[in-house]
């Protein structure tokens, strides 16, 4: 009486429960409409979901094994597992009281939720005006090892707590929430610049504003100015934080001046980046901290609409023993609800359930929120974008053309290569080479960026994102993955994994132990990159035979071309005794009774000139158009 999964999977409710001796008899299939949902208890075991489903146990066992649940048939397990099977067989299953009618009755007053289309899921073009509101920021601390980064968050969170503000802060997820006078910061716990680039070089931008922690006893170090570079190429305005002031060794002086040579130019130096001193500590400035942050923001017009669609990014994702694939979103438009149809990346599932900050059960996450969420067929990828749909149809066909289209792109190249920027340079799609710059010595890189800075120009330049000595690190490649840029190291390797991290990442990576052949090759480069000039081109030549006047102010001249072509659009000169009379354009070009867009060599056609109306027999029109001509070589 059972059927395979092969035999359900796609329907809803193949057939009603039954039981055997002392329980429910056999019944005949029904149409799922007739049926309706299915409800659920709080723990079942498996012989019990299977028998409530009608389908073999087995059915149950392989789909939960699937997930990473091993279970036996009289195992228990919970509601959202058991939802997760029965939606995968094919079911559609009933919110729990209280649960359905909560969600309804906050979800009601906000209108309904516009359908998310594919790709344009992160823009606001399509969005009113009207409908956009303030959200928090969110922000991500980076900054050097040991400069204090966990511990100037884990100061925030102690200080809001101690100071009695009107809201909380709450760590749970891998995001902080802060709520100062009635306004929310929401902080990344997890990235450091590896893991905040990572995400970037998958399309994904989730941060808004970048702390960057430096030590006051200890200056700007290497991987200070990797995160620096890694801000910027993100284009996230910046914070510096400056740690560790109350240290007997502390020179705040001489950091900021260490920053200025960073190209890092502080407010108190006239530049743009704010600078808060701060102890984690001793737990001073952190109000002023919080503070400078929300002015970033405001400065920012940070806004989302809520009434839309959800849209966010994965930060963390794991397979749970007890619960399955489980992932953490960054809501960063619309409003996540429980029921919503999701893709994500080349998965996507039903939200079973949602888990806010505190790891309390919502019914739904509105902008800048980060929720756990449930539901999923498979563990997403952190950076993946996750989007509401309108059904499961478009979420299984979207995962599966994504899957697909991944898998067609695994070879192809997609970075920037120096033989890429040529091309992509004269389809006008940029005016920029982006170089990360690696060096044996940092006598090296001085020399080096003189030399760029002579090649670039007005139209073209180039940017070093960032430069450093030593080998080419992981890092490197995923700065330049993410920015599209391409890698170059003078006199120095690229280490092992640094290589395979390039092969996967199509991240073109150039080595040099002589500068001249450095910068030629940019040179090259940036010659192919420039505005190709555009010249006249001459094409066609045409004899006036006869002219007819049509009207008043129509006049066609009967013509034959000798030489080239004419077309209808191009420009033209009037010839009258080897001198130029007037400078037209060729507004309609007629073979007989037809128009056409161009007329070849040894035929007749009538040319009729836009402005130009005295022609006579024996002129010669000229056609001519501008053609673009690279300035390279």
């Amino acid at each position: 009486m059972a059927r395979s999964r092969s035999g359900t999977r796609g329907r809803r409710g193949p057939r009603k429960p039954q039981r055997r001796e002392g329980g429910f008899a056999p019944v005949a299939v029904v149409d799922p409409r007739e049926r309706g949902a299915v409800d659920l208890p709080p723990t079942i075991t498996v012989k019990e979901l299977a028998d409530l489903l009608g389908v073999n146990p087995a059915d149950v066992i392989r789909e939960l094994i699937k997930s990473g649940i091993f279970a036996t048939i009289n195992q228990l397990i919970d509601r959202d597992t058991a939802s997760l099977v029965a939606e995968e067989l094919g079911y559609e299953i009933a919110e729990p009281e209280g649960q359905a009618e909560g969600t309804a009755g906050e979800g009601a007053p906000e209108g309904e939720v516009a359908p998310a289309t594919k790709e344009r899921i992160f823009t606001v073009e399509d969005d009113d005006p009207a409908l956009l509101l303030p959200r928090p920021p969110i922000v991500t601390v980076m900054g050097h090892v040991d400069h204090g980064k966990t511990s100037l968050l884990d100061a925030i969170r102690s200080t809001a707590v101690a100071a009695g503000e009107r809201g909380g802060i709450t760590q749970h997820i891998g995001a902080s929430e802060v709520t100062k006078d009635g306004r929310r910061v929401v902080f990344l716990d997890t990235p450091g610049h590896e893991a905040f680039t990572a995400m970037r070089a998958r399309g994904a931008k989730v941060t808004d504003i970048a702390v960057i922690v430096v030590a006051a006893d200890d200056g700007v170090m290497p991987q200070t100015l990797e995160a620096i570079s890694h801000a910027r190429a993100a284009r996230v305005p910046i914070i510096i934080a400056l740690n560790k002031i109350d240290k007997p060794d502390a020179n705040q002086d001489r950091v900021k001046t260490e920053l200025a040579e960073a190209s890092v130019v502080i407010e108190e130096f006239g530049g743009d980046v704010p600078l808060v001193p701060v102890s984690a500590k001793a737990r001073i400035g952190l109000e002023e901290l919080i503070e400078m942050v929300l002015l970033v923001a405001d400065l920012q017009e940070l806004k989302a609409n809520p009434k839309r669609a959800a849209a966010g990014t994965i930060i963390e994702a794991e397979l749970d023993k007890g619960r399955g694939p489980v992932a953490t979103v960054i809501v960063q438009k619309g409003t996540l609800r429980v029921g919503d149809v999701v893709v994500v990346g080349g998965t996507y599932g039903k939200v079973r359930a949602l888990e806010n900050a505190s790891g309390r059960r919502v019914p739904k996450a509105g902008p800048s929120s980060a929720a756990v969420v449930l539901g999923l067929a498979e563990v997403p990828e952190a950076g993946d974008i996750l989007e509401v749909v309108p059904d499961e149809r478009t979420a299984r066909s979207m995962a599966e053309g994504r899957r697909e289209a991944a898998a067609s792109q695994a070879g192809a190249g997609q970075k920037a290569t120096l033989e890429d920027l040529f091309r992509q340079v004269q389809e006008g799609q940029t005016k920029e080479l982006r170089i990360i710059l690696k060096a044996d010595v940092s006598g090296s890189i001085g020399a080096i960026k003189h030399a760029l800075e002579q090649l670039s120009s007005d139209e073209v330049r180039i940017s070093v994102l960032h430069e450093g000595t030593g080998d080419i690190t992981d890092n490197d490649i995923l700065l330049a993955s993410a920015s599209n840029a391409i890698v170059v190291g003078f006199s120095t390797k690229v280490d092992p994994q640094a290589r395979r991290t390039a092969e996967a990442e199509k991240v073109d990576v150039r080595l040099y132990d002589i500068i001249y052949k450095l910068t030629d090759d940019i040179d090259a480069a940036l010659k192919g990159m420039l505005e190709p000039e555009m010249v006249e081109v001459v094409e066609g030549r045409a004899e006036v035979r006869q002219v007819f006047r049509i009207g008043r102010d129509t006049v066609i001249a009967g013509s034959i071309v000798t030489d080239g072509r004419i077309a209808r659009g191009s420009g033209a000169r009037v010839y009258r005794g080897g001198r130029v009379i007037a400078t037209d354009r060729i507004e309609s070009l007629r073979r007989f009774r037809d128009d056409v867009r161009e007329v070849e060599k040894g035929y007749e056609c009538g040319i009729g000139l836009a402005g130009f109306h005295d022609v006579l027999e024996g002129d010669v029109i000229e056609a001519f158009g501008m053609q673009a001509v690279s300035r390279a070589g």
